[in-house]
């Protein structure tokens, strides 16, 4: 249901601003959306399973407030950002 330590290693050194950058909202967002995305992968075969649905919704509503700090902050990283990883505005 998670994502590997391999693969979260790859979107740290992906979306990293600089070495060793791991708290950085890029970082933060592309994490919470793999972890989505496995998610509602997950979903597609388990329709009732409402607890793991409730984690999915913190994690949409953890990614959305990441997205709005950055927006407020730095609006060229979040349309940067948003276009890397196909997000909707």
């Amino acid at each position: 249901m998670s994502i590997t330590a391999d693969h979260k290693a790859h979107l740290i050194k992906e979306y990293a601003t600089k070495e060793g950058d791991t708290g950085s909202p890029e970082v933060q967002v592309a994490i919470l959306s793999s972890r989505i995305a496995t998610l509602t992968e997950h979903f597609k075969t388990h329709k009732k399973d409402n607890h793991s649905r409730r984690g999915l919704l913190m994690q949409v509503a953890q990614r959305r407030k990441l997205l709005d700090y950055l927006k407020s902050k730095d609006e060229a990283r979040y349309a940067s950002l948003i276009a890397r990883l196909g997000l909707r505005r």
